[in-house]
């Protein structure tokens, strides 16, 4: 039950998720919306314009079939006539056709945006498939589209059928009516239908909207195990991590042994532990340029011998330097007077070698607060 429980695609679509449906061309789309936003900029504008664009045809017309002498000997007198009357016709029609252009665009914003992916211009011959196109009809989803089909064929005849029967003294007086006021009073008729089935169509962007986003987010929804993997994936595989900060460490050890030379004097355990300082001019404080234990601290030791940088011993006050302070900081004020003493050791020896005299004694039992020094290591 446990397995089945993973396999069960319950959690919600991650954002990452979303983002790839995205990229593959997969968003919630409703062909409702679009048709709602063409027949309402269509009966608006039958509606604001339509007596203009009316008058217009009927102009068009009319000069249509005016038959001159001319036109039917001249073929490019003809041909002139009818490029005039075409274009008359496209700029009589064109707020209608600009308009519809608009709504047919504007409508993918009303789920979200224009979405252009390369991923779904791919050529996939599974959708070739019969089978799969016999699945897709018998599926849930082809089920809902049927009965949504079949409820807005209705509900569209049904509004129809109602304006019709509502209006049917108007419709029977049109044929007892001059031209000009039988075709004036069609245009309010055919105006207040086109309105009131848009209305419909509003009914049916209602409901078909809310459902063509929750089939969206359901589809892409997940199973724990797919939450799981894709955690593990944004997170980083851990080998691939581990290997990273192994390399981190590595690249950070080769700087700071390369700072190795340029230190003051090392501090060590005189085994365990080692401790690069450096006190240069500008500094506030003695800095620690490198530090380590065992194998690394050994490697310390070789570098600053190889380099001729000073060496002493004093285990409290490596063991002080190695557990409190990091690479390229400054020692805490509590250790100055402890290292001030190394330091004063550094300089009298770096005397002695440039002057002679008497060879300077190092340091013994540096004192070093006894709260700054790491109890359970020996060295």
């Amino acid at each position: 039950m446990a397995e089945e429980s993973d396999l069960e695609k319950t959690e919600p679509a991650s954002s990452r998720r979303l983002e790839q449906a995205r990229e593959e061309g997969q968003i919630p789309r409703s062909r409702e919306i679009g048709a709602f936003l063409i027949l309402f900029v269509s009966a608006s504008a039958f509606w604001s314009v339509g007596p203009w664009m009316a008058q217009r045809a009927m102009s068009i017309v009319r000069r249509g079939l005016i038959l001159d002498e001319s036109l039917t000997r001249d073929p490019q007198v003809m041909m002139l006539h009818f490029a005039e009357l075409t274009y008359d016709a496209l700029l009589s029609f064109a707020p209608l056709l600009f308009a519809l252009v608009v709504a047919a665009l504007s409508a993918p914003f009303f789920l979200g945006s224009w979405n252009f992916s390369v991923k779904a211009l791919t050529p996939d011959l599974g959708r070739l498939d019969p089978l799969k196109g016999l699945s897709r009809l018998i599926s849930w989803s082809g089920v809902a589209e049927l009965v949504k089909a079949v409820a807005k064929a209705t509900l569209v005849g049904g509004v129809a059928a109602w304006v019709m029967w509502s209006e049917r003294n108007d419709i029977y007086a049109l044929f007892g009516q001059s031209i000009e006021v039988g075709l004036a009073n069609a245009g309010h008729l055919v105006n207040y239908s086109f309105l009131m089935i848009v209305l419909a169509t509003l009914v049916i962007v209602a409901i078909d909207v809310p459902f063509q986003l929750w089939q969206y987010h359901d589809k892409l929804k997940m199973s724990k195990d797919e939450v799981k993997q894709e955690g593990k994936e944004m997170e980083g595989n851990p080998q691939i991590k581990g290997r990273i900060r192994q390399l981190q460490r590595q690249a950070a050890r080769g700087r700071m042994m390369g700072a190795v030379p340029t230190a003051d004097v090392i501090v060590t355990n005189p085994t365990h532990f080692a401790v690069a300082l450096a006190y240069k001019s500008g500094m506030g404080a003695p800095k620690v340029l490198a530090k380590g234990m065992g194998e690394i601290a050994l490697k310390i030791r070789e570098i600053g011998a190889n380099n001729g940088v000073p060496m002493l011993e004093a285990p409290p006050l490596a063991r002080a330097l190695y557990r409190h302070v990091e690479i390229d900081q400054e020692i805490p004020s509590a250790l100055y007077a402890a290292v001030a003493e190394v330091l004063a050791y550094v300089y009298q020896l770096s005397n002695w070698r440039q002057v002679g005299g008497n060879f300077p004694m190092p340091p013994r039992e540096i004192a070093v607060p006894a709260d700054w020094v790491p109890e359970g290591v020996n060295g």
